[in-house]
Parts: C-alpha cells; sequence; structure tokens
C-alpha cells in the first residue's frame, strides 16, 4: 500500500491541480462548453457535420492509483462529447437514459480525442456513441447510448408558422 501512497506523492503536480480548479472557477458559465466541468478538464470542444469532437490534455491529478485516467472521468468526457452534440443538432438538452463504456487500453500521457457522433436519431429519442482515443490514434474506450431529448420548446416564431 505503501507503494501507492508514495506514487501518488509523486505524481500529482498539486500546483497543476490547484491552478486547473482556480480557472475553472474563475472561467466556468452556466452554458454548454463552459461549465464548470468542460473548464476543469481543460475540454476544447468543436462541431463538424454530425460530430463533436472534444479534445483535452491528460492530467495527473485525474489519475486513478494504477496511474491511468480514471474511468469515472473518461465515462464523463465521453457522455459531454455525445450530450454537447444533442444539444448542438436539436438545439435542445437531453438526458442519458443509459450509457455502455468500454475501456480498451488505459491512458497515461499526452492528449486525447474524444468524437461522438448519432448511431441514429428520433424525434425525442437518439441512440449514440463515443469513441476516445489517444494522441497514436489508438482507440482507448468506445461508449454507446440512449438519450431522451427535451420537448421543442415553441418561440412566437416557431408558433407563427403552425
Amino acid at each position: 500500500m505503501s507503494g501507492i501512497l508514495n506514487w501518488m506523492v509523486k505524481v500529482v503536480d498539486e500546483v497543476l491541480a490547484r491552478s486547473a480548479f482556480d480557472r475553472a472557477i474563475k472561467d466556468q458559465r452556466p452554458e454548454f462548453g463552459a461549465f464548470f466541468l468542460a473548464q476543469l478538464l481543460a475540454l476544447d470542444i468543436s462541431y463538424s457535420d454530425d460530430t463533436c469532437t472534444i479534445r483535452f490534455p491528460v492530467q495527473d491529478f485525474l489519475f486513478n492509483p494504477q496511474g491511468s485516467l480514471h474511468g469515472g472521468i473518461i465515462g464523463t468526457i465521453m457522455d459531454i462529447s455525445m450530450g454537447h452534440l444533442i444539444h448542438h443538432i436539436y438545439g435542445r438538452s437531453g438526458a442519458t437514459i443509459e450509457m455502455k463504456v468500454q475501456y480498451l487500453r488505459p491512458l497515461t500521457t499526452g492528449s486525447a480525442v474524444c468524437t461522438g457522433q448519432f448511431i441514429k436519431r428520433g424525434k425525442s429519442i437518439a441512440f449514440l456513441e463515443s469513441r476516445l482515443a489517444d494522441s497514436s490514434d489508438s482507440l482507448v474506450a468506445h461508449a454507446t447510448s440512449t438519450w431522451k431529448c427535451s420537448a421543442p420548446t415553441q418561440t412566437a416564431s416557431t408558433h407563427s408558422q403552425v
């Protein structure tokens, strides 16, 4: 057990962790792409066609005791890629009904890219997948999910077209 504790003491860069937290507190806004977790994880979120791509650095303060990025962080980023895509395409938010993640290899250094895309879109239910790869483009994790999309809001312009 002391070996694990020694590893954790040596690896976690306290200055980097505090700096990331302080930056996230300062820069966060209650909106897609700018909320606290996106800021803390230093997520760079972009869209092209029907995909949401998230680029991010692998930071040691997010590691598990085995020395790799924690699976919960990986799952969170994959969920964000799909949720942001729902919002981008549908123009409204959604909620994850279920998500399955398959972890294929550890992520320990460098940066990573996560891409969310649709498998099938419906009016209120959507099926998505997300793939997370390391800086060598090796697949680290794959997720599939089902989402419930919130009801469209009727605006004055939408209402007048009906």
